[in-house]
C-alpha cells in the first residue's frame, strides 16, 4: 500500500499522518533536532569536568561535594522521567521539550552567579536537571516512532550529538576560561543551551492510521446451502429431517425452514452488519504511563541492567581530566585526551548502529557483547601511564561507551524487550529506575578518591557496576522467551489440573441413537 501524507495547513505545527511508519520524511527533521539535543543536554553534562578544578578552587571544597553538581542533576534527570512520559502524553513531545529548555537554559545561567556550591545543587542539579530531562527523552521517543526499519542506525547517528559537544566544547570552554573566567564561559553556555527550545519547535506528533480496504461482498447463498451448513454445524439429527426423497430440490421441502430464516437475521440483530463493520471505531483514550510493563521479567532484567551501567557512563568523563593532571599532564593536552574520547564515541554509535540495522541479528546478544568490552575498557584505566598511554584507554573507552550509550534506550522498542507500542512508558520507568545510580554514581566515586587518593579506585567502581549490568543483559532474552515462561506455563498447568475436576462422561454418538431408533420403528411397522 502506497503511503499517504495528510495535507496539513501549518506545517510546524499541525501532526503528520501516515499510513504507516514513514522511516524518513519529516523524521530527518526529528533526527537533527534530536543531535541538537543530545549535544546541549548530555554534551554539557560529560563537558562540565573542565569546570571541576575551578570549582574546588572557588568554593574551597572536595571531589566527593563538587561531585554532587552533576550527582544530582543527573538523579533528577532519570528521577522525574515518568513525569516527562505523563506530560508528553498529555501535552505533546512539542510543548515539553520546548519548556525543558528554557529550564535547561535558566539553571546554568542562574549557576554562573552561584557564590556557594550549594546554589549549584540547587540551579543546576534541580533545575537543569528537569529541564534534561523534558527535553532529552520526549525527543528520542517521538524520533523511534518516525523510523521502524532504519531505527537503530538513525537513533545512532543521531545521538552522536553529545560526541560532537564534548569534542567541541571541551577544548573551547577551556581556552574561554583562560580568557573571560570560568563563570562568563558558564553563562554563555547556558545561553547556548536556549537552542534545545527551538528544536523542540520541529518535533511535529506523528499519527499512523491503516488504509480502510473496502472488502467485496461474498455472494449470498441460497437457502438449502444454509440450511445444510447448519445441520453440519449444529449436529441436527437424522429425525429432524423429513424422511424423502427430495431434501434440498426447493426451500419449500425443506422442513424448518420458519426456524433456519430468523437465524440468518441474527447477525443483524447484534450489530454484525457487513456495512456497519465499516465505521471506524472509536479510539481509544491512551494511558498516560503504563505501569504493566513491570509485570514483564524480562524488561525487569532490562532495568537493572541500566541501573548498574550507569554507573560506569559518567564517571570517566568527569574523572579522566584529573585522572590525567594527577600523573602531570598539562591542562591542553588534558582536553585533547577528552575530546579523542568524543570522537572515538561518534564512531561507536556510528558502527553500533550499523551493526544493530543488520537482518536477521539478535540485538539482544550485540548490546552483551558491547557492554562486556566495556567493562574491560574500564579496568584498563588504572594501568595506563602518560599522555599516550591514557589516550589509548580513553579512544577505546569512548569506541566501546558509543556502542552502548547510543543504543540501550532506542533498544526499549525491541520485541526482545518491551516493544514500540510500550516504549514510551518504558522509557520513563526504565530512566527513572537509572536514579539510583546517577544519584549514588559520581559520589561513590568521588568518596573512593578522597579515602585512597587515587582517581583509579573510581574507574574500578564503574567497572563492577558495568559487570553486574552485563549479568542482568544476559537474563532478558531467556526471561522473554524461554526459562520465565516456561515456569509460568508449569505453575497454569499445576492451577488448572488443581481445580479441574473429572471429565464429564460423554453421551453416545447421536447418529448411532438416531440410527436405532429408525431401525426399532422399521421393525415395528414389519411386524404390524
Amino acid at each position: 500500500s502506497k503511503m499517504t501524507v495528510k495535507a496539513v495547513k501549518m506545517p510546524c505545527t499541525s501532526a503528520n499522518v501516515y499510513t504507516k511508519v514513514p522511516d524518513g520524511g519529516w523524521g530527518w527533521t526529528v533526527a537533527f533536532a534530536f543531535f541538537v539535543v543530545e549535544a546541549l543536554t548530555y554534551g554539557i553534562i560529560k563537558s562540565f569536568g573542565v569546570f571541576f578544578n575551578d570549582l574546588m578552587e572557588s568554593f574551597d571544597e572536595t571531589n566527593s561535594r563538587i561531585s554532587w553538581i552533576i550527582s544530582i542533576c543527573v538523579f533528577v534527570q532519570t528521577f522525574t522521567a515518568p513525569l516527562s512520559t505523563v506530560l508528553s502524553n498529555r501535552f505533546g513531545h512539542r510543548l515539553v521539550v520546548m519548556a525543558g529548555g528554557l529550564l535547561v537554559s535558566t539553571g546554568m545561567v542562574i549557576a554562573s552567579f552561584a557564590r556557594s556550591v550549594v546554589d549549584m545543587y540547587v540551579t543546576i542539579g534541580i533545575v537543569s536537571g528537569l529541564g534534561y530531562c523534558l527535553s532529552f527523552l520526549p525527543t528520542v521517543t517521538i524520533l523511534s516512532q518516525y523510523f521502524d526499519k532504519r531505527r537503530s542506525l538513525v537513533t545512532a547517528v543521531a545521538s552522536t550529538g553529545e560526541c560532537f559537544a564534548v569534542f567541541s566544547f571541551a577544548p573551547a570552554i577551556t581556552a574561554l576560561k583562560e580568557q573571560i573566567g570560568w563563570r562568563y564561559s558558564m553563562l554563555s553556555v547556558g545561553v547556548l543551551q536556549l537552542g534545545i527550545t527551538a528544536c523542540g519547535s520541529l518535533l511535529r506528533p506523528i499519527v499512523i492510521r491503516e488504509q480502510e480496504e473496502v472488502k467485496a461482498q461474498p455472494p449470498e447463498e441460497s437457502t438449502e446451502t444454509k440450511y445444510m451448513l447448519e445441520n453440519e454445524q449444529t449436529c441436527t439429527s437424522i429425525e429432524s429431517i423429513d424422511s424423502g426423497v427430495d431434501i434440498t430440490t426447493s426451500p419449500s421441502n425443506v422442513p424448518g425452514k420458519t426456524k433456519a430464516e430468523p437465524k440468518s437475521e441474527e447477525p443483524k440483530q447484534h450489530g454484525q452488519n457487513p456495512v456497519e463493520n465499516n465505521s471506524t471505531p472509536p479510539e481509544q483514550k491512551t494511558k498516560l504511563l503504563d505501569f504493566s510493563v513491570m509485570r514483564d521479567y524480562s524488561f525487569i532484567c532490562y532495568a537493572f541492567f541500566g541501573l548498574f551501567a550507569t554507573l560506569g557512563f559518567f564517571a570517566p568523563s568527569l574523572y579522566i581530566i584529573p585522572l590525567s593532571r594527577s600523573l602531570g599532564i598539562g591542562k591542553d593536552h588534558s582536553a585533547y585526551i577528552l575530546s579523542a574520547m568524543a570522537i572515538a564515541e561518534v564512531f561507536g554509535r556510528i558502527f553500533a548502529g550499523w551493526l544493530l540495522n543488520k537482518k536477521p541479528i539478535r540485538k539482544i546478544y550485540i548490546e552483551l557483547i558491547c557492554v562486556t568490552l566495556l567493562s574491560v575498557a574500564l579496568v584498563a584505566f588504572p594501568f595506563a601511564s602518560g599522555f599516550w598511554g591514557l589516550m589509548i584507554c580513553s579512544v577505546y573507552f569512548g569506541f566501546m561507551l558509543g556502542t552502548v550509550g547510543g543504543t540501550h534506550i532506542p533498544l526499549l522498542a525491541e520485541d526482545d524487550v518491551v516493544g514500540i507500542e510500550r516504549m514510551s512508558s518504558a522509557a520513563g520507568v526504565y530512566v527513572f529506575i537509572q536514579s539510583l545510580a546517577g544519584l549514588a554514581g559520581p559520589p561513590l566515586a568521588g568518596v573512593l578518591v578522597d579515602t585512597t587518593k587515587n582517581y583509579s579506585s573510581a574507574f574500578y567502581s564503574c567497572a563492577a557496576g558495568m559487570v553486574l549490568g552485563a549479568v542482568f543483559l544476559a537474563l532478558v532474552r531467556p526471561c522473554k522467551t524461554g526459562l520465565c515462561h516456561q515456569q509460568q506455563q508449569q505453575q497454569q498447568q499445576q492451577v488448572e489440573e488443581s481445580t479441574a475436576g473429572p471429565p464429564p462422561e460423554l453421551p453416545d454418538d447421536f447418529i448411532d441413537m438416531d440410527i436405532g431408533k429408525a431401525e426399532n420403528s422399521g421393525k415395528g411397522s414389519d411386524s404390524v
